[in-house]
């Protein structure tokens, strides 16, 4: 599980060696992206770890439809290969992701490649600021584009809660929200048509599963915040966020304290555009 995450001074050495000694050939992807500002080009273009290809997640990591799908339903698997393979990835390659935001944006390419069947992904734990404070360069302007990669893409490798299946979930098992608390009781709502959160779901916000410094907490410490949650062993643990951004952030927390974590992309924007469904508010799951 360790192997979910690396550290700079680990990378920079996988970087000057061309990989890492328990990985393969690496590949690195810079994934800015916030809810007010979802274009992040432009910060990448002024600095980023050397080699690294940016990834536009409204684009690469997400497809946009009909509002009743959510906000950032998944790609095609045939849109998220075409980009792997623009980024260079063949199979047995080490993909470490990366962003500025203590990796929460970063966490959506994590999941979305592990879910498509690439086997090794890491986080770069504290994100770019970790880069940064090593002491480690950082490269201007675009990098430059790699050989195509030949990566070939299958998704179901990671368990998922379609929408039909997250109401008898949150009944029968444990649901997290991962967002903020004050939008999972329902007193703010920015961007869904509804406020609240899924009757039975337990308020879970992922910013608590890294410090002030952006890095994730010990195995240990989150396997207790996750126990007094109601997580138990061996049981899978369900997690939703706005629009299955975040909800990635908190699958990499979960599967770091030993729980399998399973992703409802749709997450409440889904949810929430569905008038037939549900909605629970306040401070309590129901």
């Amino acid at each position: 599980m360790t192997s979910i995450l690396t550290t700079a001074a680990e990378l920079h050495a996988a970087l000057d060696a061309g990989a890492f000694s328990d990985g393969g050939r690496v590949r690195v992807l810079d994934v800015r992206w916030r809810l007010d500002r979802p274009d992040g080009r432009s910060e990448y273009l002024a600095g980023h770890i050397p080699g690294a290809q940016y990834v536009d997640l409204d684009h690469d990591l997400a497809a946009h439809g009909d509002p009743a799908d959510g906000r950032h339903p998944l790609p095609p698997v045939e849109t998220l290969q075409a980009a792997a393979r623009r980024w260079g990835i063949d199979a047995g390659d080490t993909v470490v992701v990366y962003d500025d935001l203590k990796n929460m944006s970063s966490a959506r390419a994590w999941w979305l490649l592990r879910f498509a069947g690439v086997a090794d992904v890491r986080l770069l734990d504290g994100a770019l600021r970790a880069w940064i404070e090593a002491g480690f360069a950082l490269e201007t302007g675009d990098a430059t584009p790699p050989a195509p990669g030949s990566i070939d893409l299958s998704y179901g490798a990671l368990p998922t809660l379609a929408l039909d299946e997250v109401g008898p979930f949150a009944d029968a098992a444990l649901l997290l929200d991962a967002r903020a608390a004050e939008r999972y009781r329902g007193e703010v709502e920015p961007i869904d048509p509804r406020a609240g959160h899924v009757p039975g779901a337990v308020s879970a916000p992922t910013t608590e599963n890294v410090g002030d410094d952006g890095r994730f907490r010990s195995p240990d410490e989150l396997r207790s915040r996750f126990r007094m949650l109601g997580a138990e062993d061996g049981v899978s643990v369900g997690v939703y966020c706005g629009s299955g951004v975040t909800a990635a952030h908190q699958a990499v927390a979960l599967t770091l304290a030993g729980f399998e974590a399973r992703v409802f992309p749709g997450s409440w924007s889904q949810w929430s555009n569905h008038p037939e469904l549900p909605v629970a508010s306040g401070p309590q799951p129901r």
